[in-house]
């Protein structure tokens, strides 16, 4: 998984995440402009790892509406600049 981000807050993305299922893979998709991104920890313990905590890659996004929207980033993940400014063709920054 890549760790390198490229995110730019007050970016607008589009964050597409794929569920692998028996019956088929689950797609979410969620559009905003970018609020924060980076690694934080969760509740669980993880044993050798920095605060003994799991660590895991996220952005949080602000939709159209003032929703705040918080994407775990992994293998199944893609998140695509939408919206470039000055003409510039719009590119991925993450997949």
């Amino acid at each position: 998984m890549e760790r390198a981000f490229e995110f730019e807050i007050g970016r607008r993305v589009r964050v597409v995440q794929q569920i692998p299922r028996l019956s088929g893979t689950m797609t979410t998709r969620v559009e905003g402009v970018v609020a924060s991104f980076g690694q934080s920890k969760t509740g669980s313990w993880f044993a050798h790892s920095k605060d003994k905590k799991l660590w895991l890659d996220r952005v949080e996004i602000v939709k159209d509406d003032g929703e705040r929207v918080v994407c775990n980033l992994d293998q199944y993940t893609s998140v695509e600049a939408i919206g470039s400014s000055a003409g510039e063709r719009p590119s991925p920054v993450r997949s």
